[in-house]
């Protein structure tokens, strides 16, 4: 990149100049409404449930049917408003080329290997979604799948690959529009063509090679055209496809209506001994249960029983199996029995719970214990004993990942990244414990100019907070510095540091980016999760508000610079946050949210949320506490809400659609202000994953040009 931008604030000790541009000085008057931001008319009806006796009304019932023509008629307007907003921000061009310029470089992935090939993922900078090359031994990389050709506009993408034990065969998925219904397409490796075998309809799956036969994989019946409401009927069920025979033929293993589970997941260990299978009816807790191949027609056996705990098996020695879980371990630990004799007294421990929380991988032979240390990195190598063979050096504090491969590899690859360190690639040797870089990443971005900083605050009730705040150093803490607060808080999920290629805009402009590791995540084990789930959720929100009060505090921003964002979860955070506190933040981003807390478990397989949420038909006391906090009921009328724009996708089938429609629907009714209130509806996209790159940058453009403008922030080229 030639041209870099103009900064607005420079730090006079390190430039030895004078004449400096604060960032106060790029302050204009709060924008006023853009010319022409009338809503849409939003149809309101008559529906309403009944919760324990207490009447709720939802008059925009009516969206939930997300392929009516009437719904379809609401987009559009809706949509047009929105663009006709964004269209006159003045620099939202500038941004968007600005955002091309920074996302123009070689990308590439941690290579793998698979039979006499290493393959690996590379984008040439702007390419819609990323190739898939293969090379051998030093001979040039070929392409070996580009998903590019799979469609016109990009949005078909390459979602999972998985091939035979010798890597002469391979299963790939297709996601068209972002869709979780997938295809599976499966072919010979060395040749690169077609075997002839075409899966449908696959979703929530992965694909388990048992020697070059067939593969396991999961998938639901999928319901009707334009249905969202089966998630009460949603069961999975686990299925062997036989190459060379029609899916309808596939036999199913488990699952379905004789063992009723929403989420079922299979491997096969990497000698084709056993076939792992895990089981659950939510997205914490599972059942364990272990198939001999090597015996014909041998039974499932249950190893694991009930829905406490988590277990999976990530390798095994002949019958000794190695089984990571949190039973009797919230932080994790791993474990070895013998598959003949799986009962639980027969455990013993190979790698013990530590005061971090675990993940664990294997390699070369080896164990790689990753551990969370305050939301960072930190790696351990183990012999298949447990005993601790070295710490792995990384090159800062941060987010490493990968540590995985075959038995007989002698090196891997690992990713390392951070909010200020662009993602890496480095190469391991496994006997030495050496590593290099291997691919660096290409971006335009100078770590030195910048600064990522871990700090702990209290939230309401005192419990300590780690929140990660990174900034262009030298900035003044004035109070002025746009700021972007983005957290999650729920499902187990642990937010690491990871580096941004769009949060470069923020940075250089003078802003703020910061993470706050919510309770709800995995960043401390299941207390941690357990303290942000069902009648605890309010903690989530609390801490995710005293974040926002202690960047005022310290006057890295102030309520008129501070803007919200997350997504999926995040997205209920943030409808909930801005509801219970719309005068603390000047923007809002609520993406791909669960918004309508009462009827969340009646879509797709929202119904596997309830360990975290609860649902409202539990009990009266459930009902009333998430009607109290959820997004689309809290609204309240004659309310001054911070300017919003709601993102969802037409084809997202994880998070429906009607939950942002609903919310932006009621939001636009009840706001009493002169802030817009938006929502921006991505067509022919999903619940995040797979965008083309134009769309991504497309989307976020758009997001720093709608806050900018409501901070009333000029942005300097």
């Amino acid at each position: 990149m030639k041209n870099v931008l103009c900064l607005p604030l420079i730090l006079a000790t390190l430039m030895g100049c004078n004449n400096i541009q604060k960032m106060s000085d790029n302050i204009i008057a709060p924008a006023d409404s853009i010319k022409n931001l009338v809503y849409p008319k939003s149809t309101k009806g008559t529906v309403s449930d009944d919760y324990f006796g207490t009447k709720v009304e939802d008059p925009y019932r009516w969206l939930e049917n997300d392929t009516s023509a009437e719904t379809k008629a609401w987009v559009i307007a809706e949509n047009k408003v929105t663009q006709n907003y964004l269209e006159q921000i003045p620099y939202r061009q500038a941004m968007k080329d600005r955002l091309s310029e920074l996302w123009n470089y070689e990308k590439f992935s941690a290579p793998f290997k698979e039979g006499a090939y290493t393959y690996f993922y590379k984008n040439d900078g702007l390419q819609n979604q990323s190739v898939l090359y293969r090379q051998k031994g030093e001979s040039e990389a070929e392409v070996f799948l580009n998903p590019n050709e799979f469609s016109k506009d990009g949005t078909t993408f390459l979602a999972e690959i998985e091939f035979s034990k010798d890597g002469s065969l391979a299963a790939y998925q297709l996601s068209e529009g972002g869709s979780d219904w997938r295809k599976v397409m499966v072919i010979k490796s060395q040749s690169i063509s077609s075997v002839g075998d075409t899966l449908k309809d696959v979703k929530f799956s992965g694909l388990a090679w048992h020697g070059n036969d067939g593969f396991y994989y999961s998938s639901y019946d999928k319901p009707t055209e334009g249905s969202q409401l089966s998630g009460l009927t949603q069961y999975h069920k686990l299925y062997y496809h036989q190459l060379g025979t029609p899916q309808e033929k596939d036999k199913l293993v488990f699952g379905g209506n004789q063992t009723k589970r929403r989420y079922i997941g299979a491997t096969v260990t990497e000698d084709q001994h056993y076939l792992v299978i895990t089981a659950a009816n939510a997205t914490t807790g599972n059942e364990l249960y272990i198939k001999d191949l090597t015996q014909p027609n041998s039974a499932i056996v249950k190893l694991v029983g009930g829905f406490d705990t988590e277990q999976n098996v990530i390798a095994c020695k002949g019958s000794k199996l190695y089984i990571y879980t949190n039973d009797q371990a919230p932080n994790y630990r791993l474990v070895a029995v013998d598959a003949k004799n799986p009962a639980k007294a027969n455990w013993k421990n190979v790698i013990p719970e530590t005061e971090n929380v675990m993940q664990i991988s294997t390699a070369g032979d080896k164990l790689f214990a990753s551990y969370l240390k305050d939301a960072t990195s930190l790696v351990l190598q183990f012999d298949m004993d447990g005993k601790k063979e070295r710490e792995i050096a990384l090159p800062g504090i941060g987010t490493a990942s990968g540590f995985s491969g075959k038995k007989t590899d002698k090196e891997l690859y690992f990713t390392f990244t951070s909010y200020v360190f662009p993602a890496t690639v480095f190469k391991y040797n496994i006997g030495s414990g050496q590593s290099e870089i291997y691919k660096k990443s290409g971006v335009n971005f100078d770590p030195t100019k910048y600064e990522s900083k871990q700090v702990f605050y209290p939230s309401k009730d005192g419990t300590k907070i780690p929140m990660i705040i990174t900034y262009k150093k030298g900035i003044s803490l004035d109070g002025n510095n746009p700021t972007l607060l983005y957290a999650y808080g729920g499902f187990n999920i642990s937010l690491t540091p990871a580096f941004s290629t769009s949060n470069i805009l923020l940075l250089e402009q003078g802003g703020v980016y910061a993470v706050a590791n919510l309770r709800g995540g995995g960043e401390y084990g299941d207390k941690w999760h357990d303290a942000g789930t069902k009648m605890q959720k309010q903690n989530v929100f609390d801490d995710f508000i005293a974040a926002g009060e202690f960047l005022i505090k310290e006057k890295y921003t102030s309520k008129d610079y501070l803007a919200i964002s997350g997504g999926s979860n995040g997205g209920l955070l943030v409808g909930a946050v801005m509801t219970q506190r719309p005068e603390l933040f000047k923007v809002a981003f609520p993406a791909v949210g669960v918004l309508d807390m009462l009827r969340y478990n009646k879509f797709t397989a929202g119904a596997g949320w309830s360990y975290d949420y609860g649902t409202a038909e539990d009990s009266k006391e459930m009902f009333e506490y998430l009607y109290n906090y959820s997004p689309y009921s809290a609204l309240t009328e004659g309310t001054n809400y911070p300017a919003t724009m709601v993102t969802t996708a037409d084809h997202d089938d994880r998070v429906v659609p009607a939950h942002s429609f609903k919310f932006a629907a009621r939001l636009q009714e009840y706001h009493k202000g002169n802030a817009p209130v938006l929502i921006r509806i991505e067509t022919n996209a999903g619940h995040g994953q797979g965008k083309s790159t134009a769309k991504v940058i497309e989307e976020q453009a758009d997001k720093w040009a709608f806050m900018f403008q409501n901070m009333g922030v000029k942005y300097v080229k």
